[in-house]
């Protein structure tokens, strides 16, 4: 085997790791100075105000080209799943009523009219 001292993978993870530890040191210290809190604090309001501006102005380009918003297009997609439950719930009671009273219903809950075609016959013949 090589010895540690002139391979070089270990050189390598000596040298990543020495530079990680200056470098978690020098952040440290930089993360403790009141100076860098209060820039994070005006970097923060600084984003927050410039989306809420941007959703301002996509909230007014969608008006402009009479599109919905997202929030319509959420609430529109809450209405439709309430919707939904309900007629759910209107055909299981229909079924239910069908089924106590004996009515055969097919798929989609109506009766089926009577079958007046007949199958062909076994000679092929029509007549």
């Amino acid at each position: 085997m090589t010895d540690k001292i002139h391979d070089p993978v270990a050189m390598w993870q000596k040298m990543v790791g020495d530079m990680e530890k200056g470098f978690n040191s020098f952040a440290n210290q930089a993360m403790a100075s009141p100076e860098f809190s209060q820039a994070m604090n005006r970097a923060g309001g600084v984003a927050a105000g410039a989306l809420k501006q941007l959703g301002e102005l996509m909230e007014k380009y969608l008006v402009a080209m009479n599109l919905p918003s997202r929030e319509q297009v959420t609430g529109l997609a809450e209405r439709l799943q309430s919707i939904e439950a309900q007629i759910g719930e209107m055909k299981s009671m229909l079924s239910q009523m069908a089924a106590s009273s004996g009515i055969s219903q097919g798929f989609d809950g109506l009766p089926r009219p009577p079958r007046t075609k007949r199958p062909p016959s076994e000679g092929g013949e029509q007549t």
